[in-house]
């Protein structure tokens, strides 16, 4: 596991174009199959792939249940309406804050969300778009690094979409504790006697963004993505809620529940341990799965990872050439990682 050094505040961003075709992404940071079944589509495990890689307030918001409109392809805002206030500016846009209590979970925490420019164009004004949900690396208590400027994805996404090379992208960017303790984490997870931070963030998350967003009806349209200790929690996420996710991009991740708090609960660590639930074969989702090339043992990691996944789990796997786990080279891959979301999800859509 990579314990220490996946616990810390990594993020991601880009390094060359990557051809759609070849849907393969890479990774890095500054900071300091179960046989031919597994994955049709994936590298093999031990090889790696060549290539370029509007509201204002303060109230915390309620999820509900979200349903169209109208039958079609769109699923229009049910409401209530949350209070989003503005904390950055960005070249793309303002990233807005808000505080989420779930209905299903209990649980009240901060959630990021940047909406494109098309967004708020009239021209759009009745077309739903695609969700991207990004898991930060390290404690996530408090914060989440893809609204940092060191992960500047939404700058990058706005920027591939006026060269038609990605779909705008709803972003949004949950925390993911609730203390500064990374021994005891909660692993994004219902761990038993703590909050029900996988609820949370795979059922009333998406219950927000519906009640408050245009989005494209059914899961074909969200994705979710994450560095590091958001690697972990996106490639759990995905493969435990494969209704709700349709493509995951764990970057430089691990796949082992490591809190301290599944002390004495053996059953449910193993119920959200990705180790098991990608030999499974029960989630039928797509999946490109990073290691940086400089770290003998976290492309161990990822490829042992990467050999047991079971169809229909599609694998693909991009080793970057020379990559640490670092925020640096994270950032380096975001115009990847962008381009591959954007070949397995679907695009903006009206009706």
């Amino acid at each position: 596991m990579l314990r220490q050094s996946s616990r810390s505040r990594a993020v991601l961003s880009g390094a060359a174009v990557l051809a759609l075709a070849a849907s393969l992404a890479a990774c890095g940071s500054s900071g300091g199959g179960k046989g031919g079944g597994a994955a049709a589509n994936a590298t093999p495990a031990g090889s790696s792939s060549a290539g370029s890689p509007s509201a204002a307030g303060t109230s915390p918001a309620t999820t509900g249940s979200a349903t169209p409109t109208a039958a079609g392809k769109v699923l229009m805002p049910t409401g209530p309406a949350a209070a989003l206030n503005k904390v950055r500016d960005t070249s793309a846009g303002p990233i807005m804050m808000t505080k989420v209590t779930g209905a299903k979970s209990g649980v009240t925490g901060q959630v990021w969300v940047w909406l494109p420019p098309e967004y708020n164009d009239p021209k759009f004004a009745k077309t739903g778009f695609p969700v991207l949900t990004l898991f930060a690396g390290g404690q996530s208590n408090g914060y989440n690094t893809w609204t940092d400027n060191q992960l500047p994805i939404q700058e990058e996404n706005e920027r591939l979409v006026k060269e038609g090379k990605s779909h705008p992208f709803i972003m949004v960017m949950p925390v993911q504790n609730f203390n500064g303790d990374e021994k005891n984490a909660l692993d994004c997870s219902d761990i038993p006697g703590q909050p029900k931070m996988g609820t949370w963030m795979a059922e009333d998350i998406p219950d927000f963004v519906r009640a408050n967003f245009r989005t494209v009806k059914g899961r074909d349209g969200w994705g979710v993505m994450g560095a590091s200790t958001g690697g972990f929690c996106s490639a759990k996420l995905a493969l435990q809620y494969p209704q709700v996710y349709k493509a995951a991009v764990p970057i430089d991740g691990y796949f082992i529940p490591d809190s301290g708090l599944w002390k004495g609960h053996d059953a449910e660590r193993a119920a959200n341990n990705p180790d098991v639930l990608v030999a499974q074969g029960k989630a039928e989702v797509s999946m490109l799965v990073t290691a940086g090339g400089a770290n003998p043992y976290e492309t161990k990691v990822v490829k042992n990872w990467v050999a047991k996944a079971a169809a229909p789990v599609k694998i693909e796997y991009y080793e970057q050439p020379g990559g640490k786990h670092l925020t640096s080279d994270f950032k380096k891959m975001i115009p990847d990682t962008l381009v591959w979301l954007t070949a397995h999800l679907a695009p903006p859509e009206s009706d």
